[in-house]
């Protein structure tokens, strides 16, 4: 069989529509796994022993096991332990949340502790509350350190998508594997996909450059 590249043209809708799933549960996932990674990170680094166990469990718990196990034990284990069902949909975006959730929490922990004490004592010294040192000494300055390996883990996340493929969830691979299946263009239809992703990931990547080289500046 020949290859036809002209071919990918005729499933151009289809892998917009399987794209748009895979931006939805990356930005969803995304937006959950920021605001869980901002908490458990703070709780390693500024909690009591008890928070900060409950933070190291969770952390080291997600990041000993891969994606793919957590995203079918909570589709498959879940109902059975906990009589929680949910669908596809709703598991992908959680197990994204959850997975990220733990490795933004070790970028937040290092970013914040990476801050000379000195600014943060500083901010005590002069009588403000804990809280607003974080918030408004020490959290401007652990952001622009945030930034780099915020943006890795965005795209890490954006390709593990395509693992849950095998919950059945109609993403950009569970798109391209459906429309190999009726075809067999194997070469045409992955290439169509991987420059899908590469788009994806090349559009996150400039403006996370932008924000990056804006931060600078400032």
């Amino acid at each position: 069989m020949q290859v036809d590249w002209s071919i990918m043209f005729d499933f151009i809708p289809q892998l917009i529509a399987g794209s748009k799933v895979t931006i939805y549960i990356t930005v969803l996932g995304l937006i959950g796994g920021i605001i869980l990674g901002v908490i458990a990170g703070l709780m390693r680094a500024y909690g009591n022993k008890f928070l900060n166990a409950i933070a190291f469990t969770y952390i080291e718990l997600i990041r000993g096991t891969p994606i793919v196990v957590q995203v079918m034990f909570l589709y498959f284990a879940l109902p059975v332990l906990a009589d929680i069902r949910i669908d596809p949909m709703s598991a992908a975006v959680l197990a994204i949340v959850v997975n990220a959730g733990a490795y933004i929490a070790e970028i937040v922990r290092g970013a914040f502790l990476s801050i000379h004490k000195g600014l943060t004592e500083a901010g005590l010294a002069i009588g403000m509350p804990h809280w607003q040192v974080l918030l408004y000494i020490v959290g401007p300055l652990a952001f622009r350190r945030l930034i780099p390996p915020l943006g890795n883990q965005f795209i890490v996340s954006l390709k593990d998508t395509s693992l849950f493929i095998v919950i059945g969830v109609g993403e950009l691979t569970r798109t391209g594997q459906e429309i190999m299946a009726a075809n067999f263009r194997a070469v045409e239809i992955w290439t169509a996909v991987a420059i899908c992703y590469l788009m994806m990931t090349g559009t996150m990547t400039i403006a996370l450059r932008a924000v990056e080289k804006r931060m600078k500046i400032l």
